[in-house]
């Protein structure tokens, strides 16, 4: 079993014989307008996907399903909408079914707590996307979970640390954790996703699980850098993975 980071929250696993592509944003540079009220006024995504235009073709002829954690632009961007296939099995959320549906995918699974799909448990966990009016409006959130045998994954999805991650991370006991980090924060507020701090506790957990932090470096209002959070996570006597885009993570 391998991870593939592609770019922002965007990841190809290879779970044993099944590829799944998770928080697919897709598009060229630039193609996505800012995030308004944000520090700059830079264009979105950052960064072009680290595979070329006929790799990417490839890449979606061998996908077996697709994960959605939400439908914030930065993870189902108008390109992955108009360029995966419609058939293949989608896991969302039951509040995304409705939007998926009408952009004509057709194989939907949404996880209210728990589904087997070819002997994978996929569980749905909550989260935080950030607190106060702001948390409330970015919802709903979801992160999810995927046993089978010995290897359990929490993509934790978008969301600060929070009860809803520290008690998934008690249930589950993950053997990897990836986590949205980049600090995402807009001009009023409190961070959206994960912070240094968030990250660190999140390293420190007694599951003792591998923490594997992206979502940095990709769009406008996500401050925290790779280069930050390493310095920060390895000055605590801590580690973490963190990816470079197309970097592979073997999971052992």
């Amino acid at each position: 079993m391998r991870i593939q980071f592609l770019r922002n929250a965007t990841l190809l696993l290879e779970w044993n014989n099944k590829r799944i592509l998770v928080d697919p944003m897709l598009g060229a540079k630039d193609s996505l307008d800012t995030v308004a009220n944000a520090a700059n006024t830079l264009r979105n995504p950052l960064t072009e996907l680290p595979v070329s235009e006929a790799a990417l073709k490839e890449l979606l002829t061998t996908l077996d399903a697709i994960i959605v954690t939400h439908r914030h632009r930065d993870h189902w961007d108008v390109t992955a909408q108009a360029i995966l296939p419609k058939h293949i099995p989608v896991f969302c959320q039951p509040a995304d079914v409705t939007a998926l549906t009408e952009q004509g995918f057709t194989q939907l699974h949404a996880v209210d707590t728990s589904v087997v799909w070819e002997n994978i448990t996929v569980t749905r966990t909550g989260g935080q996307h950030g607190t106060g009016e702001i948390g409330k409006k970015m919802a709903p959130v979801s992160g999810f979970v995927l046993q089978e045998g010995p290897m359990t994954l929490y993509i934790a999805g978008d969301t600060i640390w929070c009860e809803e991650v520290n008690a998934a991370m008690d249930t589950f006991q993950p053997n990897y954790v990836v986590v949205n980090a980049g600090a995402a924060q807009f001009l009023q507020g409190d961070p959206i996703t994960m912070t240094v701090a968030d990250v660190i506790t999140t390293i420190q957990h007694p599951a003792k699980s591998k923490v594997i932090a992206v979502h940095m470096e990709a769009i406008n209002h996500c401050f925290l850098t790779r280069k930050a959070l390493g310095a920060a996570v390895s000055a605590a006597g801590l580690s973490a993975i963190i990816p470079e885009q197309g970097e592979w993570i073997k999971l052992s």
